[in-house]
């Protein structure tokens, strides 16, 4: 009988595959990716997989869950910076195109999975409302603080640029969304 697992390499158990699995989701989409595949990937045997996430839903959220506090840490790196509420709320525009432009970007990891699990699992669809809705807070609030009083263009305008990017795979779409944030700030000094 193999010794039981330490709670360290369960730890690391469960990175590695939450590691293969966001890798594998993001390059080829949830459905595509079977179970074997994840073994192969994280070098974990099935019967440890399922004893981590009994099901592959389960799987999804905890990558989304996982990925979500890296992204909105990189995005407050990215804003936080700026002492000025303009300058950060068009520092959120900079930072996108900046993702948009890294190597392999194929979109918004939530945007994918709602579009292949959509309301097919609760759970799944609840992670993605929980991270467009922190992220769309987030715009609102900086676009707020610089100044507007209707903000609901700016979420709009970011998840705009997030999907053409990934359809056009071209950056550019980062830099129009600005742009047109930069003419609502403008308009409501004009």
């Amino acid at each position: 009988m193999p010794a039981p697992l330490t709670e360290e390499q369960a730890r690391q158990d469960g990175e590695a595959l939450l590691d293969a699995a966001e890798a594998l989701f993001y390059e080829k989409g949830v459905r595509a990716v079977g179970m074997d595949e994840l073994r192969a990937a994280s070098g974990l045997p099935l019967k440890r997989i399922y004893r981590l996430h009994p099901a592959k839903d389960d799987l999804v959220v905890a990558v989304l869950r996982r990925a979500d506090r890296r992204w909105q840490a990189r995005l407050s790196a990215a804003v936080e910076t700026r002492h000025d509420p303009r300058a950060r709320l068009l520092a959120a525009f900079d930072w996108l195109g900046d993702w948009f432009a890294e190597p392999g970007y194929r979109g918004c990891a939530w945007i994918n999975a709602f579009g292949e699990l959509g309301p097919s699992s609760p759970a799944v669809l609840a992670e993605v409302r929980a991270h467009k809705a922190a992220f769309h807070a987030r715009l609102t609030g900086w676009a707020r603080a610089a100044g507007l009083a209707d903000p609901s263009p700016v979420p709009l305008l970011a998840e705009g640029a997030i999907v053409t990017s990934a359809i056009t795979a071209d950056p550019a779409p980062a830099r129009r969304a600005r742009a047109a944030v930069e003419a609502l700030l403008d308009a409501r000094t004009a």
